[in-house]
Parts: structure tokens; sequence; C-alpha cells
């Protein structure tokens, strides 16, 4: 089997799961990458699949994305490219999966923190955090998310409206990839693959989703966020 119909099939399967639970699809992938790809094509391959993925998700639940929260996003997306893009390229970012892992933990499960933290909570700042760090740190998707399962009641508003939060946040890495425009241009059957594969599985995952019940998926985020956060706090701690 070729490698492009390898990469299809993953690229697909991936954007099945983050259609049906939001997110995840994208760290599968970037962690099956490396087995297939030259290093310096992996995060260009892996970013425009997750536009592709993350945009036809948006796409096919498109009535179900809060409109009203994309400026907010938006803005704090531009000031956070500028500001961690200058900056944070040149400081250590070894705690940074620590910080998120414990903000997503109290967020969901503690009451108290919650209700605090909503005080000093805006998407100007999220969209600020998940694109910024997006530019050095991996796992920035589940910050919005974990926000907006605690604000939005149906799982389909919840993850349409991520899918566009992390459609900015990717577009936002289109200046990495210009350091390897050659190497794209020589790898199009690949990264047409990729990108067809990423669609079907955004319907497919919709399409799932559409069928199971909003609480179920609704707790199967909380879980899967937990299991994640609890992975970034032990990376760095043990």
């Amino acid at each position: 089997m070729s490698t492009e119909i390898v990469l299809w099939l993953i690229s697909l399967c991936t954007s099945a799961i983050a259609g049906v639970v939001g997110f995840g699809g994208g760290m599968l992938l970037i962690a099956i990458l490396p087995v297939f790809l030259n290093p310096a094509l992996i995060i260009p391959i892996h970013g425009i699949t997750q536009i592709a993925s993350n945009s036809s998700r948006m796409v096919f639940s498109l009535s179900h994305v809060r409109w009203a929260l994309f400026p907010k996003f938006f803005i704090g997306s531009l000031f956070g490219v500028l500001l961690f893009g200058y900056i944070l390229l040149s400081v250590p970012t070894t705690y940074v999966p620590l910080a998120i892992g414990v903000y997503i933990l109290l967020n969901l499960w503690s009451a108290h923190f919650a209700d605090f933290i909503k005080r000093f909570e805006s998407y100007y700042l999220i969209g600020f955090l998940q694109t910024g760090l997006g530019l050095v740190v991996g796992a920035t998707g589940p910050l919005s998310l974990s926000v907006l399962t605690k604000e939005l009641d149906s799982k389909d508003d919840i993850i349409a409206t991520s899918s566009m939060f992390m459609t900015i946040s990717h577009l936002a890495k289109i200046p990495v990839f210009a350091y390897v425009t050659a190497e794209l241009f020589s790898n199009v059957e690949l990264l047409l693959f990729m990108v067809a594969g990423a669609i079907l599985g955004s319907f497919i995952g919709t399409k799932l989703r559409l069928a199971v019940p909003n609480e179920h998926i609704i707790l199967a985020i909380k879980i899967l966020l937990t299991l994640l956060a609890v992975r970034m706090i032990a990376v760095v701690v043990v």
C-alpha cells in the first residue's frame, strides 16, 4: 500500500475522531506523521491537514457555530501570534503544558475555581493563549473547548464553535509553512490525499456525532479532556 493511501486513511480516521468528540484527531495525527514524513514536512502538512479537518467540521455543522464569539477570539488570536511569536520563541516553555493541564482540570471539575476564573475568562484571552501558545507548544485546542463545554449546553454548538476557533489557530501557523514551500510543492499529491481524507473524516464524524445523545458526547469530551490534562501534567512532573 502506498504512503499516500496509508496517510489518507490515517487522516480520515483521526479527523472522524475529532468530528465525534471535537478534538484529539490532530494530536494522534502529529504523533503518527514522523513515521512517514521528513521532519521538515511534519508541521506544515499537519497544519494544512488540520485546517481542512477543522474548517470542514465547522462547515458540516455551520448552523451550530456561535458566530458572536468569532470577533473576540480572532482579535485575541492576532495579539497572541504577534506577542508569542516575538517573545516565546526565545523563552523556555517546559512548564506550559503543566499550566494548561491544571487549568483544564480545575475548570472542568472544580465549581469554585470555575466560578472564580469566570470573572477573568474572556474569548479575547482564550484566543490570545490558544493561538499564541499553539506556535510553540502542542495541545492548546482544549483550552477553548474546556470553556465552551462549561458555557454551552449543546454538543453540536460546542464542537462547531471549537472547530471555528481551531481553524483560526491553525491558519495562524501559515508563516511557518513558508519555510518549506519548495518541499510542499514536491509533495502536493500526498497533501491532497490527506486533505481529502480529513474532509471525508469530518463528514463521517459529524454524522456519527449527530446520532449520539447530547449528554453522552459532552461526558465523553469531559473525560477525554481530563485524561489529556493528566497526561500533560505527568509529562512535565514525572
